[in-house]
């Protein structure tokens, strides 16, 4: 009896035996059918060899300024590719020692690894088995991220491992580490990659990691949120530690060292990165739309035919700003209009600046522009309702110069503070040499997180007294000498619809040059000027000196009665100082992709406008604005005493300032007003552009000339060559006693080349605006 138990249980041995291979030899083939299955794409497309070749991620692209720093990005993922070489050692050993031990040794799949993880989770001591290669695979090729049900996440897991071996078999382990830290998210803050996580939690580039802060983002690799080390200090400093442990004991850091940097306290240095804020932000958004634009009308397309996106394709985009010369345009702004914003604020202390029709008009668009009076509309309350909400205090946050202020308010006051703060824009670029056109800063407004419209390119605002070079400009290329002398008295302008009289303030009485009406922004010198030479060929001229914007010929236009960009008037100005020729003003220079290759180049237009002799003698009247004219404070109180030409300007009730300033190497047109031209200063005394943007061009030119690395100099302009055969001097021609004292000096003026007639548009009878101040 004992024997037949015995044998009954070898042969049920047996078949469990022959049962249990049979499950092995199932298991093992229907792995190898669901691999070849995989293989296949049944579970899903694996990528190609194209893919593989061209990996698809959200990358940002990069506007990098003409002295090599990145201003900013675009991007869905603040995401950055940098090279192995750009890499500290320090971040290569922290992520091998803690993700990936036998990196250098495995062909993608470290099968010892995985095997010893999977008994540590069959024992409840749940760890990752992952090798770096295969979490590339996760980051480039699944688009869901890591599957959370469990038969996909064994599906996902046998496609990670195809495709880390495709991986190694394309890509050496040098660019497959880099792929990886280009690729891996490091949490919230939009921090992609190792270069965005350097800027954004110690603010350096991936080179200059040290051990310690290394091993913080390597450690974050864990748990983005729970090892966060703003969120989670003292988690982030233990998960920090046991790095540093992980790559002592694999050899990277002697027992001294790690014990040293054990010792040290988590110190971040945060950075958070915003494309909404930080350098020319005004800039890069007026760019990225040019950039969109000039690619779709020029058929810009990647190889398979689809468009480029700028938030995520990684294309480099070289622009001519300078990032020194963009800082210290900002710090000019912040500096002068934060000071008077406060003197413009309690000039209207006590007293109500919506009272005029106009500025009642300006409240009530306000109120209905505004999202909040949206949403009340869409649900469902009536206009009596809306209008006792926003009289009814809230809570809210406000913009302020000293960063957001938390208040209670009523959503009408709100909207009547905003309409009290003051606009700023500046623009300066290069206008002759070989960067002739060179853009180097632009300031489109005061902060761009709160008040998003550029008023650099985008918006037009009315020129005023600016506008008074282009009418002297053609007198002078009309044969009249800078000397020649005018009575200063009322001038009424006939045969353009209504008679045109203009009106002057604080006049200078007597015959005054040419120069010296330029200089004081004599509107009656600049109106008798516009009589002589008539308003089509000074709206030619102007045209054909970048204004596009509307100038129609109109006698008024002498005066600046229409309206330009600063970068319209910037373009200009550069013509005088660049012997007559119009240089485009150029920003962005070109587009490569990812990869290098030039998308984009970009070559400015350039035309011949004036003649040198005209134009150099345009710089000297400039000058004279400045040497004892309405700019003269440039030297008196900012102390700039070198070569310096402009021009102020103010329009019709203070409403905008104007300063366009001249070097031989640099144009810069300063703007300074409210959000609509009904709110503006009380007095001329603050709101000419002498007082309103002058400033703002001084102080940026103090810290230009202060930086020597710029290495712009403060040398004198440059005369035509041949020399100058026009007076300048107008001294030599002062008339001997009880002479007439309207001596029109006689010297040949040289050959002057005249604009071409055109035909002159029908006058608007209704367009007499009041003559604009200095």
């Amino acid at each position: 009896m004992q024997k037949k138990n015995t044998a009954l249980t070898k042969q049920e041995l047996s078949r469990y035996t022959v049962t249990f291979w049979k499950i092995v030899i199932g298991c093992i083939s229907f792995g190898i059918i669901l691999l070849f299955s995989i293989g296949l794409g049944l579970f899903g497309a694996l990528p190609t060899f194209k893919d593989l070749e061209n990996p698809k991620s959200n990358l940002a692209s990069e506007i990098i300024s003409d002295d090599g720093v990145v201003l900013g990005n675009y991007f869905v993922q603040n995401r950055s590719n940098i090279k192995y070489d750009e890499i500290s050692p320090n971040v290569l050993n922290a992520l091998i020692a803690t993700e990936d031990i036998r990196f250098y040794n495995h062909s993608g799949i470290d099968f010892k690894r995985t095997f010893t993880i999977l008994f540590y989770n069959l024992v409840g001591n749940k760890q990752g088995g992952s090798t770096i290669t295969q979490q590339l695979a996760l980051n480039l090729f699944s688009d869901e991220g890591r599957a959370r049900n469990p038969f996909k996440r064994i599906i996902q897991k046998l496609q990670e491992w195809i495709t880390a071996i495709k991986l190694e078999r394309q890509y050496t382990k040098e660019e497959i580490i880099t792929m990886y830290l280009n690729t891996v998210d490091f949490g919230a803050y939009n921090s992609y990659g190792i270069k965005a996580a350097a800027q954004t939690y110690f603010d350096t580039t991936p080179d200059k990691l040290k051990p310690e802060e290394a091993a913080v983002l390597i450690g974050m690799l864990k748990g983005t949120g729970l090892y966060n080390p703003i969120r989670n200090p003292e988690r982030s400093l233990q998960r920090r530690n046991t790095v540093l442990n992980n790559m002592n004991k694999a050899g990277f850091l002697t027992d001294g060292d790690t014990e040293e940097l054990k010792q040290k306290p988590l110190v971040v240095r945060f950075n958070p990165v915003d494309h909404t804020v930080g350098r020319a932000a005004y800039f890069r958004a007026v760019l990225k739309k040019d950039i969109q634009k000039i690619f779709q009308e020029q058929e810009i397309e990647k190889a398979d035919g689809t468009p480029y996106d700028l938030d995520r394709d990684g294309l480099k985009i070289y622009t001519t700003i300078n990032s020194r010369m963009q800082r210290y345009a900002e710090e000019a702004q912040r500096e002068y209009i934060s000071q008077l914003q406060r003197e413009f604020t309690r000039s209207w202390r006590g007293r109500n600046p919506f009272k005029f029709q106009e500025a009642e008009k300006v409240l009530e668009q306000g109120l209905k522009r505004s999202d909040r009076y949206q949403q009340l509309r869409e649900e469902g309350l009536t206009e009596g309702d809306i209008l006792k909400n926003f009289k009814t205090p809230a809570k809210m946050s406000i913009y302020s110069w000293k960063g957001d202020i938390d208040t209670v308010m009523t959503p009408m006051d709100s909207i009547k503070y905003y309409k009290l703060l003051l606009r700023n824009a500046l623009m300066s670029m290069e206008p002759t040499g070989p960067n002739a056109g060179y853009v180097r800063a632009w300031v489109g407004g005061i902060d761009f997180e709160h008040f998003k419209y550029d008023q650099v390119k985008m918006g037009t605002r009315q020129v005023g007294s600016t506008a008074k070079p282009f009418t002297y400009a053609v007198a002078i290329n009309e044969g009249y000498s800078p000397c020649y002398k005018v009575l200063n008295e009322p001038v009424t302008i006939t045969g353009y619809g209504e008679p045109y009289t203009p009106r002057a303030h604080n006049p200078r009485p007597g015959a005054l040059t040419l120069k010296t009406g330029l200089a004081h922004s004599e509107n009656w010198i600049t109106a008798y000027m516009m009589k002589e030479v008539g308003p089509t060929a000074v709206a030619t001229l102007t045209k054909k000196m970048g204004i596009t914007s509307d100038v129609p010929a109109y006698p008024s236009i002498c005066l600046g009665a229409f309206d330009a960009s600063l970068y319209d008037m910037v373009g200009a100005y550069s013509t005088f100082v660049n012997h007559g020729v119009w240089t485009e003003p150029i920003y962005l220079l070109r587009v490569e992709d990812k990869n290098g290759n030039i998308l984009y180049e970009n070559k400015p237009q350039v035309r011949e406008v004036l003649n040198q002799q005209v134009a150099y003698v345009m710089v000297d009247m400039l000058k004279g604005v400045v040497q004892n004219g309405t700019g003269v404070r440039l030297r008196y109180r900012y102390k700039l005493n070198n070569p310096i030409g402009g021009k102020t300007g103010t329009t019709q009730n203070n409403s905008d300032g104007w300063f366009v300033g001249i070097t031989p190497e640099l144009v810069t047109g300063v703007w300074t007003g409210a959000e609509d031209r009904a709110i503006h200063f009380s007095s001329t005394n603050q709101g000419e552009g002498a007082n309103s943007a002058l400033p703002v061009f001084a102080i940026y030119m103090q810290k230009v000339y202060a930086d020597s690395k710029l290495k712009y100099t403060k040398g004198d302009f440059e005369a035509p060559q041949g020399g100058v055969s026009i007076a300048l001097n107008c001294e030599a021609y002062a008339p001997p006693a009880g002479a007439d004292s309207l001596v029109t000096p006689a010297k040949p003026l040289g050959t002057i080349t005249k604009p071409a007639p055109v035909p002159a548009k029908p006058v608007n009878p209704s367009a007499k605006p009041v003559g604009p101040k200095p």
